[in-house]
C-alpha cells in the first residue's frame, strides 16, 4: 500500500529586518510625541477601552508629519511587492498600495485583542521598540471557524500543525501577512513601552 500527504493552501508570513538604528530612533521619538499630542487619538483610546495609544482612528498623514514614516513606507513597499510575488498574486495592471498607516504604543499591562483587517489584502507591523519581556504577536489557524468537531492539537505538535503560533519580534522586525489572518498581542509584561507601526495594503 502506498500513500502520500499533500500540503495545500499554505498560510504565509513574511519576515524581514530593517536594520537602521537612526530610523528606529526617529520612529520611537515620533511615537512618543504623538502619544502626548494627539488629543483625538487619546480620546478614541479612552472611549473604546484601548490600552495605551494608537493613531489608527485619528491620523492618516504620518509621512507628512514625520519624514521617518515616509522613509519607512518606501521600504515597506518593496517588501510588500516581494511578498505579493511569492504569493503569486495576479494584479493585472494594478498594484498593492498602502491605504492605512498607524502607530501603536502599548504600555505595561496593555494588549491587543484578536482581530483581522477587513477590506485589505496585505497587513503588517514594523516593530520600533521591543523591550525585554514585551509580548509577541500570536497568529491563529484561519481554519478554526470551519473545524466543527476538530480535536485539540498535541502540546508538542509541529509548528505548522499548531492552532496558535507566536512570533517574537525584535526592534527592526517587519512582519507581513494576508489580511484574513486573525492575530492578537497578549498582555505586555514589560515595564517599558512596546512601540510598533501597523499598516494595510489594498489592490488599486
Amino acid at each position: 500500500m502506498t500513500s502520500e500527504i499533500l500540503t495545500l493552501f499554505p498560510t504565509r508570513i513574511y519576515r524581514a529586518t530593517i536594520a537602521d538604528a537612526e530610523l528606529l530612533a526617529e520612529i520611537v521619538a515620533a511615537a512618543e510625541v504623538l502619544s502626548v499630542d494627539d488629543a483625538a487619538g487619546q480620546k478614541w483610546c479612552r472611549d473604546n477601552g484601548y490600552p495605551g495609544y494608537t493613531s489608527y482612528a485619528s491620523l492618516d498623514d504620518l509621512p507628512w508629519r514625520f519624514p521617518a514614516f515616509k522613509t519607512l513606507a518606501k521600504q515597506i513597499d518593496a517588501h510588500v511587492k516581494a511578498f505579493a510575488k511569492e504569493l503569486e498574486f495576479d494584479l493585472g495592471g494594478g498594484k498593492l498600495a498602502m491605504d492605512s498607516y498607524w502607530v501603536n504604543v502599548l504600555p505595561e499591562g496593555g494588549f491587543h485583542a484578536a482581530h483581522i483587517h477587513p477590506n485589505s489584502v496585505i497587513s503588517g507591523t514594523f516593530y520600533a521598540a521591543i523591550p525585554k519581556g514585551a509580548s509577541a504577536i500570536r497568529f491563529e489557524d484561519p481554519r478554526h471557524a470551519m473545524m466543527m468537531a476538530h480535536p485539540p492539537r498535541k502540546k508538542k505538535a509541529a509548528r505548522e500543525n499548531q492552532s496558535f503560533v507566536s512570533l517574537q519580534p525584535e526592534a527592526g522586525t517587519l512582519l507581513l501577512w494576508e489580511s484574513f489572518l486573525r492575530h492578537d498581542v497578549p498582555m505586555n509584561r514589560s515595564e517599558d513601552e512596546r512601540i510598533s507601526v501597523s499598516f494595510n495594503y489594498n489592490w488599486v
